[in-house]
């Protein structure tokens, strides 16, 4: 599954806390870029590889002129303060525009409290994914429908997830699971690189591994 270089990566969540990383991995591997920004204003990068949509990605027009003319999207995409849950509906909107344009290839993370049919959680992982999901009830079901949805559609997806993200320049290795989160951090240029390798890999479409600090 090669990337042609010379078509944009759509970027959802590019100003977020791992968002960040993601984008400024991208610029230095050459990509173009097309993101979607609610307030572009608040985008300190500026450079010319990139191109702003205003927009929000609740709303299907906005998903499909970010998705129009590119390869792959990319999400990062955080939940906002204060707001009903986004998932579910940005993903509905992703699976459609992805249909419609032809365009097959999508990476987004969320949280370890996701369940698939095919885990396994240690201890640490499963206590962690029950105080979520009985501290923040609404968000992680709406996180799960985002896993639901992806899982019976035509599109080629990858579901990272994540533990607690840490913003830091700091690199390490990290060990990737189908069954079970390893540790109980990551840090954001693993993460961002990791998020850029599945672009040109078949490794985990349609399947949705734990991506921790080794």
């Amino acid at each position: 599954m090669n990337t042609p270089i010379n078509k944009p990566i759509a970027v959802i969540g590019g100003t977020g806390r791992s968002g960040k990383y993601l984008v400024k991995l991208l610029l230095e591997k050459g990509f173009q870029i097309k993101m979607l920004l609610r307030n572009p204003e608040k985008l300190d990068l500026k450079n010319s590889s990139i191109e702003i949509i205003k927009g929000d990605a609740r709303n299907l027009e906005a998903i499909q002129q970010l998705l129009k003319g590119c390869s792959a999207l990319i999400s990062t995409l955080n939940q906002p303060i204060g707001e009903t849950p986004i998932f579910g509906e940005a993903t509905k909107n992703i699976i459609q525009s992805m249909d419609l344009l032809q365009n097959k290839r999508y990476i987004g993370v969320c949280g370890l409290n996701v369940d698939t049919p095919f885990d396994e959680k240690g201890q640490q992982t499963q206590l962690a994914t029950d105080w979520m999901k009985s501290n923040f009830t609404e968000i992680c079901a709406d996180r799960q429908q985002e896993y639901e949805l992806l899982a019976n559609s035509a599109v080629n997806w990858t579901l990272v997830r994540l533990p607690l993200i840490i913003p830091t320049d700091v690199d390490c290795e990290i060990e990737v699971s189908l069954q079970d989160c390893k540790s109980d951090k990551i840090n954001t240029i693993p993460l961002a690189k990791f998020l850029v390798d599945q672009l040109e890999s078949e490794s985990f479409v349609k399947q949705a591994p734990f991506v921790a600090n080794k």
